[in-house]
């Protein structure tokens, strides 16, 4: 009697939505000794790449950089534009609309909340209609999340900036695009974003332990007019450096500039800002076309219905418990890909979101990849025996073979 062979051995594909798959050449960047930091090529290295990061957030504003994940960028935010005290508005209940509210509780300010469940977009609608009532203007920031990383969900900033603009009110528009930047479009200073953060490990394709604020010049109003801003979070000397040394608020973090620099050059210089939207559009509605034809014939369905909602980023989907787990649990062990787990998405009926799952599709990725990882699901689907429609692979080939 012989065993049957595992086929998880080789190469492993992480499909979680961040970290993302990390290409060769950043790496390898990253792979040097130490140098020098008061010195030398890393200085010069280091200020080109402000008008990059630029480029990825398609603004003409600023940007600081700091030592630190997404949760530094939500407290970077808050701590530069507001008061113990004020008000911000969260439309929003998602995993990171909550914990971004969290944050803000946290530094002692007041939240008042909207929210549009776990299946949802922000209705700008609602969010005009929260502004107009306050008549008072005691709500002195808006804090959207662009993509939740846990439902999949997109906002439309355009659309939530417009609600903003149509109620009269001065509120900072203030978003997290940690999830999303450079995978789905961000247009800074055409949406009116006031204050944007993001992180080096997702559609930037940098290791975790970057994150990145960008702020315009009614956000540097706001910052003027405060009474105290921690010298570390200060977002000014990082911006505008009389020093090296300022742009870090001490020891720069050295190699993940080298590899920052590296996958600047592959998004912005050689494949191009507007090739990469457009090559993570494609791939996200060939993941798309294969979960349609999934559910077709079971349980899976995506968590967002409306595609115009969903993230080019990731795609969150609902299964069933425990079927969300089982097939995880497979894939790792049989195919030698991880899937992400259903984060935050938690209900009544299964507590520990053993009924979903995550694709990420972001960052350092094609065809190939794409197509083996839904090939994978497609054979954990069929050795689970998880009722599934047919055509899944043919039709996200299909969307590969002709994108638009």
């Amino acid at each position: 009697m012989t065993n049957s062979p595992n086929l998880s051995h080789g190469r492993h594909t992480l499909a979680i939505p961040g970290p993302s798959v990390m290409p060769e050449r950043v790496l390898q960047a990253m792979h040097r000794p130490a140098p020098n930091i008061y010195t030398g090529e890393l200085i010069d290295l280091t200020y080109s790449l402000v008008p990059d990061l630029k480029a990825v957030a398609k603004t003409q504003g600023h940007v600081a950089m700091y030592i630190g994940n997404g949760h530094a960028a939500w407290e970077a935010s808050l701590a530069n534009v507001l008061e113990v005290g004020d008000k911000v508005l969260v439309p929003g209940a998602a995993q990171f609309s909550l914990g971004w509210a969290e944050t803000a509780r946290r530094r002692g300010l007041l939240v008042d909340q909207l929210d549009f469940g776990r299946r949802n977009a922000i209705d700008p609608q609602a969010v005009e209609d929260a502004l107009r009532a306050d008549s008072t203007h005691d709500i002195k920031a808006v804090l959207v999340v662009q993509t939740d990383t846990a439902s999949s969900a997109k906002s439309d900033l355009a659309a939530i900036r417009a609600a903003m603009d149509a109620a009269g009110h001065p509120a900072l528009l203030c978003v997290d695009s940690i999830a999303c930047l450079g995978c789905d479009d961000m247009q800074m200073d055409a949406w009116g974003v006031d204050v944007m953060v993001t992180g080096s490990q997702k559609g930037l394709m940098v290791p975790p332990g970057m994150c990145f604020v960008f702020f315009n010049d009614k956000a540097v109003a706001a910052r003027q007019k405060m009474s105290r801003v921690s010298s570390y979070w200060d977002w000014h000397p990082r911006a505008n450096p009389e020093g090296y040394y300022q742009m870090s608020c001490g020891t720069a973090p050295t190699h993940h500039f080298y590899g920052l620099r590296v996958a600047l050059d592959m998004i912005v210089h050689e494949e191009g800002m507007d090739n990469v939207l457009a090559r993570h559009a494609t791939l996200a509605r060939a993941v798309w076309a294969a979960c349609d034809a999934w559910g077709q014939g079971g349980p899976l369905e995506m968590n967002i219905s409306d595609p115009a909602a969903r993230s080019h980023a990731v795609t969150a989907l609902r299964i069933g418990a425990p079927h969300g787990t089982d097939l995880r649990n497979w894939l790792i062990a049989n195919a030698g890909v991880t899937l992400g787990i259903g984060l935050g998405m938690a209900t009544e009926d299964d507590a520990y979101s053993d009924g979903f799952f995550r694709i990420g599709h972001m960052g350092h990725i094609n065809t190939h990849m794409m197509l083996g990882t839904l090939g994978a699901i497609d054979a954990g689907l069929k050795a689970l025996r998880i009722p599934h429609g047919d055509g899944a692979l043919a039709a996200a080939a299909q969307v590969c073979a002709a994108p638009s």
